[in-house]
């Protein structure tokens, strides 16, 4: 159902445009300027695709050209333009990564951005409505959906328990019982 793990809008680029996080900067890799990164995407190594990567540090979002970058063991490594030293490259440790809204792949037919969801009401098929969706995360098995309501309720991102998502309406209606 899912395409990708983009989140939450992350801010604006110079010419106005939403940007979409897809990760962050985690740690060094050696000492010639290489980062290891937390992908959001699906695969981890789809973070690769976008050549120009903006990241927040200090609260201020900069333009970033990617060198170089490879999957490494489960996680990502890569080179930005810029970075010629471990200490030129520790100073991003912890930015997040962002592309513009525009750049995002069209999805396919039950594919989501996880971004798109995020805010739409949860309603049961009873009309009983839950609270909005705040947030989703995948356990390795399916997505799980967050929603925030008079409490809040963890509830699975599958087939049959998701029965209808109208992104127009900002509406995902779901077969699950209110008192669970």
């Amino acid at each position: 159902m899912t395409s990708g793990k983009q989140i939450a809008p992350a801010g604006q680029t110079a010419n106005g445009q939403a940007l979409i996080i897809l990760g962050r900067i985690s740690a060094l890799f050696g000492v010639r300027g290489w980062v290891k990164v937390f992908s959001e995407t699906s695969p981890r190594s789809n973070i690769l695709n976008y050549p120009h990567w903006h990241l927040c540090v200090a609260g201020e979002w900069t333009e970033y050209r990617v060198l170089k970058g490879r999957t490494h063991g489960k996680g990502v490594v890569a080179l930005l333009e810029g970075l010629q030293d471990r200490d030129q490259a520790a100073e991003l440790v912890g930015a997040e990564i962002a592309v513009p809204r525009d750049q995002l792949p069209a999805v396919g037919v039950d594919e989501y951005y996880w971004t798109d969801l995020e805010g739409s009401r949860v309603i049961t098929l009873e009309g009983v409505e839950l609270g909005r969706l705040e947030s989703l995360f995948s356990t390795g098995s399916n997505d799980v959906m967050v929603v925030a309501g008079e409490r809040e309720r963890l509830i699975p991102f599958v087939h049959g328990t998701v029965i209808e998502v109208d992104l127009d309406q900002e509406r995902v209606t779901v077969d699950w019982d209110p008192e669970f």
